[in-house]
């Protein structure tokens, strides 16, 4: 259920999917950069960090 919610989140609102998945953290403020600047770099960052790089989750 954790993981769907991320996800439309990472549709909806990149940086707040980056910051479910991740945390407030460098990926987090670069994502919140590049959706201000331009919403689909944004998105296309979300998805490469929360679901193709893998990592660490914030989410338990």
């Amino acid at each position: 259920m954790l993981e769907l919610i991320a996800l439309v989140a990472t549709i909806l609102l990149p940086p707040l999917g980056v910051a479910l998945k991740k945390g407030l953290g460098t990926d987090f403020i670069i994502n919140l950069i590049l959706t201000l600047l331009f919403f689909i770099p944004g998105l296309i960052h979300a998805v490469y960090v929360n679901y193709i790089a893998g990592g660490t989750r914030a989410i338990a």
